[in-house]
């Protein structure tokens, strides 16, 4: 059975919703460390660069879990990778609050890093077998998932522990093997294109074929747009600590970023299905630089409409990204999935160590005011774009 096979002109919400929530619940636990990062360095004493490090070693991790995962997961039948995977986010994250030093905190975090990566090609492959005509709008859908969790959490995971201490953080798996049950008994068995006989160069030849220029187009964007947003993700939060924003605060900052970010990302899937999605692409990225400086330097009063506006602007071409290259090889969706996603943001976030290490010398401000301009550098390779139709003609 093929993905044709399966293809239907309405969406099969129910499905939707259950690889939504596998998204959300993964998420939710990734989502955990970022906003604790004052904690952690009051507790274990990080510096910058050990930050950065753990913040570089998660992205490694996914940049290389997540397209091994996804080859994978494009040649067998199988629900290990998203069940494993779920496992190892929910479960192993929350231990980072009783870690005694920082090598057990980059180790549990890692742990949980393989987790997420394990998961996200495999359901987001998934996804347009049930979007029927609404590929954009399901794979939004599904999107939202994670950054809602990426909304949720900071604010859940500050407030339990501004209450309750790092201490207690373990008690939280108890919210993920809710939702892990509930997805072992309703997840149907991933559909592969049987390329296994292929190998895997062969298999790169046959799924990209003509089209790995735009493939490298829009991967190359998004990997400049992740070096931006991981870096604010990563030190937005401790430079507004710095600025005497209380731990509650931030996580409430961190989560309107997020928000932002799922209003834009609907808004983008659904419009993609509509119009070009060149054209979301060029403007949401436009609006990048203008609206983090904006987060990075407007007073007090107005930080929160500052981190709307930033996240609105800098989240928006996520699903884009997945959709167009779903478009181009339909025959790899897990694969190129984790291309745009894991293997993007992983590689952008290879660079965390360095731009930490470069706070630790110039200062926060600094390292965040410069990388505001790098989305500057993506509208070149976005106006080479070629339309929609034109890139699907290519296969």
């Amino acid at each position: 059975m093929t993905a044709t096979d399966l293809s239907k002109n309405t969406v099969n919400y129910r499905i939707i919703f259950v690889l939504t929530l596998i998204h959300f619940t993964g998420d939710f636990y990734s989502s955990f460390f970022t906003p604790l990062l004052p904690a952690f360095i009051d507790k274990i004493g990080l510096t910058f660069a050990q930050v950065g490090l753990i913040t570089g070693m998660i992205r490694f991790l996914s940049f290389i879990v997540q397209p091994v995962t996804g080859y994978l997961s494009d040649r067998h039948e199988t629900r290990s990778f998203v069940l494993t995977g779920l496992f190892f986010a929910f479960f192993f994250i929350p231990f980072s609050g009783i870690a005694p030093n920082f090598w057990i905190l980059l180790v549990i975090l890692c742990l949980g890093s393989i987790g997420s990566s394990m998961f996200h090609p495999s359901t987001t492959g998934m996804v347009p077998l049930y979007a029927g005509s609404h590929a954009g709008f399901s794979l939004s859908i599904f999107n939202t998932g994670g950054t809602l969790a990426f909304a949720a959490g900071p604010v859940f995971i500050t407030w339990y522990v501004t209450r309750f201490g790092l201490e207690q953080m373990p008690y939280t798996v108890i919210i993920g093997m809710i939702a892990f049950f509930f997805c072992i008994k309703y997840l149907p068995v991933p559909v592969s294109e049987k390329l296994s006989h292929l190998g895997f160069l062969g298999s790169i030849k046959e799924t990209l074929g003509k089209v790995y220029k735009p493939i490298f187009l829009i991967w190359i964007t998004m990997v400049l747009r992740a070096i931006t947003g991981q870096t604010f993700m990563t030190f937005m939060p401790i430079y507004l600590t710095n600025k005497g924003h209380d731990l509650i605060s931030v996580g409430l900052i961190f989560s309107i970023f997020i928000i932002a970010g799922t209003f834009s990302g609907l808004l983008a899937g659904y419009l993609a299905d509509k119009i070009d999605a060149k054209k979301i692409f060029f403007v949401s990225h436009a609006l990048m630089t203008p609206a983090l400086l904006l987060y990075l330097y407007l007073p007090e009063p107005f930080v929160y409409l500052g981190s709307f506006l930033a996240g609105f602007a800098a989240l928006a071409s996520l699903p884009l990204a997945v959709v167009l290259a779903q478009k181009l090889v339909p025959k790899s969706r897990a694969m190129v999935s984790s291309l745009m996603m894991g293997f993007a943001y992983g590689l952008g976030g290879l660079l965390s160590p360095f731009v930490g290490k470069l706070a630790d010398i110039y200062g926060l401000e600094t390292v965040l005011f410069y990388s505001t301009f790098i989305p500057i550098v993506t509208l070149l390779p976005i106006l080479k774009f070629p339309k929609i139709q034109q890139m699907v003609d290519l296969i």
